[in-house]
């Protein structure tokens, strides 16, 4: 703020407070400091009268202040006890301090006393008197033994508010020879010892039960005084057996639970910071189970006075009124007496522009010269209260307090505040202006307040500008001129968003912001709400923040707070970090038995994505280490799995946890667990017998592991014997190995075979029969009675007589028809050499049908038995023929000499003519420019004729040809082929289609351009003058799509 260089009465600013206790070890300071133009002069009074600090050296007095330090050492301080008071004075007025009595500390000794030994039976109540020396201030109080051990408290032995110790009922414990009271005195931190008090508790006649009663306060009612603000302290003390309960009520009325507590065991409750509404009857009650007493305490409320308004400095203009107001209240109600310059107002030379009215001194007309400091004191039995405020009577012209070209900046749409502080006696008036010419009116969008201050409730920019304040006076005019700028607000436009990022990966947080582009941002980023932690992993971006190689710690609530110099906005996003679980630890194995035991473990850390599940994993240390097998799976709730085991394993285990993330690393593996061997508890799989050859049964199995063995000494116990013969079992025990043959079987008959393991330990189960067959021979005979039977050109039935079981010697496999084409019917022998086909037909067959088979031709056919060991012998030879059937395609179709009207054809005769030849059927079409085809002609031709001149066609036409050859089955596949005619005469006649020549195109393009350059020349010429109508015709044979041209004079010229 600006001093004001005016004249001003004293006022004081700093003073002890009015009751000073001192250490007599330490100087007195007594603080009176104040202010006022000129600097106030100080002087002091003593119990009432002039205090000469100048005379006594002991006393100094703080340069430029009124401050006493009295220095006590070695004197007596007692000299220096007494009520001072601080006067501050200069020539416009006298302020005082309050009466502030100073007192010497005091921590007197106990007067000497014999305390007389206390006998007293069991169960009676006693009292311990304290009675401490009066001290100042008044000394804390606590009991202790011999060896400075304070004596336990609790409901039956308690310290009342005296310092006295009440006993409810006694206990032998209680005997002591050394109760003794202490007090410290705080100033000095002195500790006074009462002499001890020794205490006997007899138990020959103790004292029965009792219902309580009150040991303190005693009677039925009690008063208590207490004074506005301070704490109300109310205590009951009762005696009984067994102890008695203190409880507390305010009858009429509740207790204030919020400024109430219970010390002492329940028997003081304190009432802080007391009001007139704490006053009343406080009832505590005193209950065993032998009855309850009751003890009223009658709270008076009374209050020292206190301030409801203290008077206020006033400045006052020449001839203008003032109002001095000192309001207070009190109980019992407060004497209120003026004094003006430190006299009372009765002694004061007589003022007519003065009138006082009890708590009020109203001031008219004041004149200059006038100033002076009024004092106001309110007092009653419990205290006072003193106030200073001074009367300043001066003539200012205005000033204007604010700094000028002051710039102000705020963000659209909140308040603005332009300050117009000023100073001027009378007080100014202050009038505003906008941009130097409008005048601004109280009302909105404008507040202007009464300390000169102009508020836009809402700025918008258009509230930018120069603003003018002006104050006035009867002495004179001042103005001030401030500038508001109405700034864009900062406001985040992406915010982050909530992130769940796998550990180890980067997590990226954006952050977009528009602001004021004449404010200059800062962008800050929190975690938690605090700084972001100094690792390079953190980078900070323009706009975004980026987290690299993410870790658990780094989870959190990450804030990006855009600040300018004028606002801020601010956006918070989560990041939660997932992973795959930590392994599980501490695993134990419980519930031992042969073939089961119980695996616990404790989960690893999740890492925020539940566990799905467990799996369980073993080690056989004995039969294959190293090598981890997947036992079994647990919920992912679970933290134990019942596992079954199996005989003679050295078992160790390992669990993984799997989340969405994968699985964790194996936790360590478990202790190790032995099971015993057994006999096995499985026999071999996969038993089967089959004959490698003649004579032999080959009997094998799949082993079991090592793991499936159960035990040392594992061998396997084979048994066969020849179904359905009623002998006994073969049986032989062979070593751990997967095969064994049995010879000199007949061939191909059924065994029962069974292959059982067993150890040391015993056999396994009672194995399955399987049945097997002995080794294959060649089958011995052929198919009889083949047959025939021919269905059409190219399919057959054949059919055969089965052979006999027995001659089979093995499994029937089926049936193989071999069969081959001899010649066509037409050909000589011998003519072609054909490939020999082969069918098999599977299993126990009688016929069979060969498809595909050449028309008009003979065949030879022979037929074997199949097994598994090969074929048979064969059938005696059939021959058959098939019938004809249509041919195929001619084998070729040319067009030669086209000419305009005509088109010679030649062909092939077919490849196959599967049967004889009846001649050859043509069809043909003319096709037009849009693929559109004309009517059919249809021809035919005999065996022998190969070619054929087609006339009377027309020219330049596309036109479609289809050949087929024909037997008496019918007509075969078509050959199909296309040819164009000759355009005309004058081009020379061709083999090939001249429309499609890459010369002849190019011929007719160069005509084109040669008639279209001639054309050009044409039109030329006559638009110089000369007309040149073309007569010659062309050729008789005129293109139709030719249209003439018109010539602009109505002739006609034609254009080939």
């Amino acid at each position: 703020g600006v001093t004001l260089d005016l004249p001003q009465p004293p006022t004081i600013t700093l003073q002890s407070p009015k009751d000073y206790i001192f250490d007599p070890r330490e100087n007195i300071v007594i603080h009176c400091e104040a202010k006022g133009k000129p600097h106030p002069s100080f002087s002091w009074t003593r119990n009432g009268t002039h205090f000469d600090v100048e005379k006594d050296s002991k006393v100094l007095i703080k340069p430029g202040s009124g401050t006493l330090v009295i220095d006590i050492s070695g004197e007596k301080a007692e000299a220096y006890e007494g009520t001072y008071q601080c006067t501050a004075h200069n020539e416009h007025g006298t302020a005082v301090s309050n009466n502030i009595v100073i007192r010497q500390s005091r921590s007197p000794l106990w007067s000497k006393e014999r305390n007389e030994a206390i006998v007293v039976q069991m169960g009676v109540s006693l009292v311990l008197q304290c009675r401490p020396p009066a001290g100042l201030p008044p000394p804390v109080i606590f009991w202790m033994d011999n060896n400075f051990q304070r004596l336990p408290l609790d409901k039956r032995v308690s310290q009342a508010l005296n310092g006295d110790l009440y006993f409810s009922n006694v206990l032998p414990e209680d005997s002591r020879p050394d109760y003794i009271c202490y007090a410290r005195f705080p100033h000095t931190q002195t500790i006074q010892q009462k002499q001890p008090i020794s205490v006997t508790v007899l138990n020959n006649s103790p004292e029965g039960e009792r219902r309580p009663g009150f040991m303190t306060p005693l009677g039925i009612t009690s008063t208590k005084m207490v004074l506005r603000g301070e704490t109300l302290e109310l205590e009951c003390i009762a005696e009984g057996l067994p102890t008695p309960e203190i409880s507390w009520q305010k009858d009429g009325g509740e207790l204030p639970s919020s400024r109430m507590s219970f010390h002492n065991f329940k028997k003081t409750l304190k009432v802080s910071d007391v009001n007139e509404a704490d006053a009343g009857d406080y009832r505590c009650t005193a209950t065993n189970n032998l009855g309850t007493v009751h003890h009223i305490i009658k709270v008076n409320v009374k209050a020292a006075p206190f301030w409801v308004s203290a008077p206020r400095n006033l400045i006052l203009a020449p001839n203008e009124t003032g109002i001095l107001t000192c309001r207070v209240n009190g109980e019992p109600k407060p004497k209120i007496s003026w004094f003006v310059n430190g006299i009372p107002l009765e002694n004061a030379p007589e003022d007519h522009s003065r009138k006082v009215d009890d708590d009020t001194v109203i001031l008219s007309n004041v004149q200059s010269g006038s100033s002076a400091v009024y004092q106001c004191n309110a007092s009653n039995e419990f205290g006072y209260l003193m106030a200073n405020a001074f009367v300043n009577v001066l003539a200012e012209a205005p000033r204007v307090l604010t700094p000028p070209n002051r710039v102000y900046q705020v963000i659209t749409n909140n308040p603005a505040l332009l300050h117009c502080a000023s100073f001027g006696s009378p007080i100014p008036t202050i009038t505003w202006f906008k941009d130097s010419q409008t005048s601004i009116k109280n009302g909105d969008p404008y507040v202007i307040h009464e300390n000169g201050t102009l508020e836009i409730l809402v700025a918008q920019p258009l509230n930018s500008g120069k603003y003018t304040c002006i104050a006035t006076n009867n002495l004179g005019i001042k103005e001030n001129h401030v500038y508001l700028e109405v700034k864009e607000p900062t406001r985040i436009l992406k915010q982050p968003e909530y992130k769940v990022v796998q550990r180890g990966m980067s997590a990226v947080f954006e952050c977009k912001v528009k602001h004021d582009p004449s404010l200059i941002p800062t962008m800050t980023w929190l975690k938690d709400n605090g700084e972001l932690p100094d690792d390079e992993k953190f980078e900070v971006d323009t706009d975004s923040l980026t987290i690299k190689d993410v870790t658990d710690g780094d989870e959190g609530t990450y804030t990006c707070i855009m600040n300018t110099t004028l606002d801020q906005d601010s956006a918070s996003a989560m990041l939660t970090v997932v992973d795959k679980p930590d392994p599980p630890t501490d695993l134990e194995l419980t519930d031992q038995t042969e073939r089961s035991v119980q695996l616990t473990w404790i989960p690893g850390d999740e890492h925020n994505s539940p566990t799905q599940k467990f799996l369980i994993q073993y080690e056989d240390l004995l039969h294959q280490p190293g090598v981890w097998i997947n036992l079994t799976e647990a919920a992912g709730t679970s933290t134990t799995a019942q596992l079954n085991l199996s005989p003679h394993v050295y078992y160790s285990f390992r669990v993984l946890a799997v989340n969405r993330f994968g699985y964790s690393q194996p936790s360590p593996p478990s202790s190790q667990y032995r099971t015993n061997p057994a006999a096995p508890d499985e026999n071999p799989s996969d038993v089967q017998g089959v004959g490698t050859e003649p004579g032999n049964l080959v009997i094998s199995w799949t082993p079991l592991t090592g793991f499936q063995s159960n035990g040392p000494g594992l061998e396997y116990k084979v048994q066969w014997r020849q179904k359905d013969m009623d002998e006994d079992w073969s049986s032989k025990n062979v070593a751990n190995v997967s095969q064994f043959v049995v010879s000199g079987t007949p061939t191909y008959v059924p065994y029962e075979i069974k292959v059982q393991a067993l150890n040391y330990y015993g056999n396994g189960p009672e194995p399955e029969v399987v049945i097997g067959y002995s080794g294959e021979d060649l089958p011995l005979s052929a198919p009889d009675s083949v047959q025939v039977t021919v269905h059409n050109s190219t399919l057959a039935e054949v059919h055969w007589k089965p052979v006999s079981f027995s001659s089979v010697r093995g499994k029937l496999q089926g049936y193989k028809v071999y069969y081959q084409r001899e010649r066509g019917l037409h050909e000589a022998e011998g003519e072609t050499e054909q490939q020999e086909q082969v069918l098999t037909f599977s299993g126990n067959r009688s016929e069979g049908r060969l498809p595909g088979l050449q028309p008009y031709s003979l065949y030879n056919l022979s037929i074997r038995v199949l097994n598994n060991k090969g074929e048979g012998p064969p059938s005696l030879s059939k021959k058959f023929e098939t019938p004809e059937g249509v041919p195929g395609p001619p084998s070729f179709l040319n067009v030669i000499n086209p000419s305009l009207d005509s088109l010679t054809l030649e062909w092939g005769p077919p490849m196959n003519n599967n049967g004889r030849l009846a001649g050859y059927t043509l069809k043909y079409q003319p096709v037009n420019n849009t693929n559109e085809l004309g009517p059919v002609k249809v021809m035919t031709f005999l065996a022998n004729e190969t070619t054929t001149t087609l006339g009377n066609l027309n020219s330049s036409m596309l036109y479609k040809f289809y050949l087929s050859a024909k037997t008496i089955k019918g007509s075969g596949p078509i050959i199909t082929e296309e040819a164009f005619t000759v355009m005309d005469t004058t081009v020379p006649s061709r083999q090939v289609d001249i429309a499609t020549q890459g010369w002849f195109i190019g011929l007719m393009c160069a005509i084109a351009l040669l008639i279209l350059v001639l054309l050009i020349v044409c039109f030329i010429k006559r638009n110089k003058g000369g007309k040149y109508p073309v007569k010659e015709k062309e050729d008789a044979h005129q293109d139709p799509e030719i249209q003439p041209m018109k010539e602009d004079d109505g002739t006609f010229g034609e254009y080939r």
